[in-house]
């Protein structure tokens, strides 16, 4: 990439950050002029020595801000559709003013009227929609659609990528050719002539190793599907005891200091919850029990850390013989004909997953981790994919990388790699980013959609180990 190219590059970049950085003062701007109403009961007051804490406490929400809004990736135009965009836009908003308002409550020792606070909310939903349509028609002007190849193994490969034909990615990029190809780089060096970005899909090392070089030299942009060797190097420490560089890879071990607070932040968590949604797990409990008398909690064996088996408690969602023939399956999501009406409301809300706060407390599970897999299911895994028992070196979780950025039905490559992610980065700041991070996926259709008709597991064509290195 010239020096040219690299400053038109810095110019784009600058204009997106400067035009993030608008919005931020005025969503400040808009949450101190209603906290100053809050606070003093309208904007006629004196300045007075104690009003740098109000300085203060606008400071403090634009922080909350900006750590919210990149925890839901909010920053990120042309790759989100809109309305998603401003949902999670509100979601960091509210987030923020409700911390605010418990924190110097709890400070005040006083509970005060929160209603001008909560008139920042309609505001900020139309500061949000501005915003949004604004900066998308700003970064496709400055970003025209890209040309692009995608370069794949075989058709299972080929399926991980499919959503770059969908919205939003289809107004990114322009996929002009598909190349299934399993050669050497040399054999394709050729045919990536005039793309300005690359889709890789499950290619050999050496085609891979090629292709990145290519994508360095070039300056064009790459994207890859990892490998679980991959995921795990982000992991390797590099160790100057030798004359080479080595980069050193163990299994995951919890330092003490680490263990603890993590156990203390579940029981915390976990007891807070339990209060605070007590209400919701008592009527819903007496919703199941008096639509067909049958159990309102179901118990199922599940696997945490080093293989332990326990028993997960869920409001049950499916009719009490939704597995008579003895066949362990996922769920197909709105056409399994095993759940109840009450059963998929209850799943649509993640509410039939609040028992699993006792498993917390109880030490089963942690609050973030692997999503825990029955022993039948995870048994086909192993014979497909043996790397999938990696993901039983930590606790299993209520949420998780893999639950936030994946769906119900991702393939069990996707979920490893996903939770390997979380298990090489893991620590209680992350903790928190994921657990925010949830409740911007509660009311998403796709992330509850289940696997195919006729599937019992979520494997993608048939074994696994055949599509991977």
């Amino acid at each position: 990439m010239g020096n040219t190219s690299q400053k038109e590059a810095f110019q784009k970049r600058l204009l997106l950050f400067l035009f993030k950085a608008v919005y931020l003062i005025i969503c400040v701007s808009t949450f101190f002029i209603f906290w100053l109403v809050f606070r003093y009961g309208d904007l006629d007051f004196e300045i007075i020595p104690a009003f740098r804490y109000d300085l203060f406490t606008a400071v403090a929400y634009a922080i909350l801000l900006v750590f919210l809004n990149r925890t839901y990736n909010n920053y990120l135009f042309g790759y989100r559709r809109i309305r998603n965009l401003i949902f999670t836009q509100l979601i960091a908003q509210f987030f923020s003013l409700f911390i605010i308002y418990a924190a110097v409550s709890l400070f005040w020792m006083k509970f005060y009227n929160a209603w001008p606070l909560l008139l920042v909310i309609p505001c900020d939903l139309l500061i949000n929609t501005i915003w949004s349509l604004l900066g998308n028609r700003i970064f496709f002007a400055l970003y025209p659609k890209i040309p692009a190849v995608l370069i794949y193994r075989n058709e299972v490969d080929k399926e991980h990528f499919g959503e770059i034909k969908g919205k939003p990615m289809e107004r990114m990029f322009q996929i002009e050719e598909e190349i299934q190809y399993d050669g050497d780089f040399q054999g394709i060096s050729s045919r990536l002539k005039g793309f300005d970005a690359i889709f890789v899909a499950g290619v050999n090392s050496s085609c891979r190793n090629g292709l990145l070089k290519y994508c360095k030299e070039e300056g064009i942009v790459g994207y890859f599907l990892p490998h679980v060797g991959d995921v795990l190097m982000r992991s390797a420490n590099h160790i100057q005891a030798f004359d080479s560089p080595v980069l050193c890879v163990e299994r995951k071990i919890l330092n003490p200091e680490y263990a603890f607070i993590k156990r203390a932040f579940d029981i915390f968590f976990a007891l807070v919850l339990i209060v605070l949604t007590s209400p919701i797990m008592l009527v819903t409990a007496l919703v199941i029990k008096c639509y067909d008398k049958g159990p309102a909690i179901y118990k199922q064996v599940r696997l945490t850390r080093n293989g332990r088996e326990f028993r997960i408690l869920k409001f049950r969602s499916m009719r009490i013989d939704a597995e008579k023939d003895g066949v362990a399956r996922l769920s197909t999501g709105e056409k399994d004909d095993r759940i109840t009406p009450i059963g998929r409301f209850i799943r649509k809300c993640r509410i039939d997953e609040l028992p699993q706060l006792f498993n917390i407390l109880k030490g089963d599970m942690s609050v973030v981790g692997p999503r825990p897999e029955r022993p039948e299911i995870a048994e086909k895994y192993y014979k497909s994919i043996p790397e999938f028992k990696l993901r039983l070196q930590i606790k299993a979780g209520l949420t998780g990388y893999a639950q936030v950025y994946g769906k119900y039905s991702s393939d069990p490559y996707e979920k490893l790699e996903f939770d390997l992610l979380y298990i090489n980065e893991m620590s209680i700041g992350l903790d928190i980013r994921l657990m925010f991070a949830t409740f911007s996926i509660l009311f998403e259709k796709d992330s509850t959609s289940g696997i195919k008709e006729g599937q019992t597991t979520a494997l993608i064509g048939g074994d696994a180990s055949e599509n991977k290195e």
